[in-house]
């Protein structure tokens, strides 16, 4: 069974992880924020610890675990369409938040895990992508001359 210490650890660290992620959001104006992706990476901890504590410790995954990662992967795809707003009918918002969503799913799926190389990659690639992927986006479509206007943004 796994201690108090090591429960608290991979609780909290999907809970700072997808929180950061949430922050992002919540900078930029989006309609989910800090506490939503925060809850969301927890959540899915939690449900990932619940399934068999005694198999994570010994480091293999249990067929109930996988079940559950299963389901939570797909259910949570209700919680990010639920950011996606079509602003017309040629423009759609709210990709980037529902992949956040998504994302900080994964997070708390892989805290639950305790693959903690996997949570600092994975949050330093979706920072980075976050961060710069927006002005990156904007650079390009002056080089190419594409009117951002005529495609989706987030």
């Amino acid at each position: 069974m796994l201690d108090w210490w090591d429960i608290t650890l991979r609780l909290g660290v999907a809970t700072l992880a997808s929180g950061i992620i949430g922050l992002n959001r919540d900078l930029h104006g989006k309609p989910i924020g800090l506490r939503t992706l925060g809850l969301v990476g927890l959540a899915t901890a939690t449900v990932v610890l619940l399934a068999n504590p005694a198999a994570l410790e010994a480091g293999r995954l249990s067929d109930a675990t996988s079940r559950i990662i299963q389901g939570l992967l797909t259910g949570i795809g209700f919680l990010g369409a639920g950011v996606i707003v079509h602003a017309d009918q040629s423009k759609v918002k709210g990709l980037t938040s529902a992949a956040c969503v998504w994302f900080t799913a994964c997070i708390g799926i892989v805290c639950g895990l305790g693959l903690w190389r996997l949570v600092i990659v994975a949050l330093a690639i979706a920072l980075l992508l976050l961060v710069l992927g927006g002005p990156v986006e904007r650079a390009l479509h002056r080089i190419f001359g594409v009117n951002p206007d005529s495609t989706s943004q987030d």
